[in-house]
């Protein structure tokens, strides 16, 4: 069985920094672009950043570009957010999520797994 398991969230101050790690069970995501969503409470869910399986290719939202990264250690199977100058609009649960293909997208109906998600809250 194939799972995903974020962490790393918690509450943070405005201007602060969280990092979020996915970990991936049950089968290596051998070739697979993996990315992270968010869901603010009412809102559909957004894309964040996405990142390809070689590593070469990530693209992000604009909201969070130049204060989020996005990375991965194919070793460990594992998927990192760092999260840097967090404002509270970025209050969400956050989502890791991996396709079936190698190439990255954006769109959240082409990732075949999800995470269970974790909270993240931006207090001002």
């Amino acid at each position: 069985q194939v799972q995903l398991v974020e962490s790393g969230g918690g509450l943070v101050q405005s201007g602060g920094s969280l990092r979020l790690s996915c970990a991936a069970s049950g089968r290596r995501f051998f070739g697979n672009a993996m990315g992270w969503f968010r869901q603010a409470p009412g809102k559909e869910r957004d894309f964040v950043a996405t990142i390809s399986w070689t590593n070469d290719r990530v693209y992000y939202a604009d909201s969070v570009k130049g204060r989020f990264t996005i990375s991965r250690d194919i070793a460990k199977n594992t998927v990192y957010l760092q999260m840097n100058s967090l404002k509270p609009e970025d209050t969400a649960v956050y989502y890791c999520a991996a396709r079936a293909g190698v190439a990255t997208s954006v769109n959240a109906n082409e990732y075949n797994y999800w995470g269970q998600g974790t909270q993240v809250t931006v207090s001002s």
